[in-house]
């Protein structure tokens, strides 16, 4: 029996299998890529490598083998349909005979048009017949963290979330709760809301930032048009960037609030701190 990590050198990816290699042996994992390369240094430590790709459904063909515990990491091609992606991993992995297929999904409560691709991925794993957990993370630490850069040059944090409220934690806190599951038992037919232990405001947000860099940051709260139009003038596509501004409005509406506690009981350890993300990230 493998644990299979799809998208297993994307940034949640590498941390799920990092922490595999703490828990069982590196032949026991594999790590499913597109680009055989990126994967050079799990291979070099005795992880399986299986290339294959959400868009040629043969690559799966033969990937899973009966006993598999499989770990779904939804992919970021947001114009390439990703449920249609997702569903040919849950049909290869259906017709191997898996024992457990674990979906990373968006919480229950956001209705955003981001979850719009989760629903449906849940709705297809739910009606394939296959033992499922379905992970529902909530908001990273690291979509912001690693983007501080405009919050210093313009001493400002622009979002269009109000005075909302986000329970984020770190990467490794959710491929902590995914390995968790891949590696323990009873997870099957499971549905685990997971979030951080605090949830924070864009104010306390930007306060966090003032301290950890010395300089001064406010929050500045705009409206969702406007958000939407600072994202394309800096880059994004239009659809992308009104998805990320939708985000915001949920957030607004406390939507990425997730109360549960299941993403600490998992790991058994509390979140990461915001405040530590940020320190990390200012040293970076």
């Amino acid at each position: 029996m493998s644990i299979v990590v799809t998208g297993a050198t994307g940034h949640l990816g590498r941390h799920v299998v990092e922490q595999l290699l703490e828990k069982v042996p590196a032949d026991r994992i594999t790590a499913v890529v597109r680009d055989e390369t990126k994967a050079a240094d799990f291979a070099a430590r005795g992880v399986k490598i299986a290339v294959a790709d959400y868009n040629t459904p043969e690559t799966f063909g033969s990937l899973f083998a009966a006993g598999d515990k499989v770990l779904l990491i939804s992919g970021n091609e947001f114009d390439k349909g990703r449920v249609g992606q997702h569903k040919v991993v849950i049909e290869a992995a259906k017709a191997a005979g898996v024992a457990l297929l674990a979906y990373t999904s968006a919480p229950g409560s956001l209705t955003a048009a981001l979850a719009d691709d989760h629903r449906g991925t849940e709705e297809a794993l739910l009606a394939s017949g296959l033992p499922y957990a379905l992970l529902r993370n909530g908001w990273y630490h690291e979509n912001y963290t690693e983007n501080l850069a405009p919050a210093l040059e313009h001493g400002a944090v622009v979002q269009a979330a109000g005075e909302g409220r986000v329970s984020s934690a770190s990467r490794a806190d959710y491929a902590a709760a995914a390995v968790a599951v891949l590696t323990g038992d009873g997870h099957e037919n499971k549905t685990y809301e997971l979030g951080g232990d605090e949830a924070w405001s864009f104010a306390e947000y930007a306060a966090e930032v003032s301290k950890a860099t010395g300089k001064e940051i406010a929050y500045s709260p705009v409206s969702v048009e406007t958000y939407t139009g600072i994202l394309t003038g800096a880059g994004l596509p239009g659809p992308l960037a009104a998805v990320l501004a939708g985000v915001d409005a949920s957030i607004e509406k406390g939507e990425l609030v997730v109360s549960t506690g299941d993403l600490s009981r998992l790991t058994g350890r509390p979140t990461t701190p915001l405040a530590d993300a940020i320190a990390v990230a200012v040293k970076g």
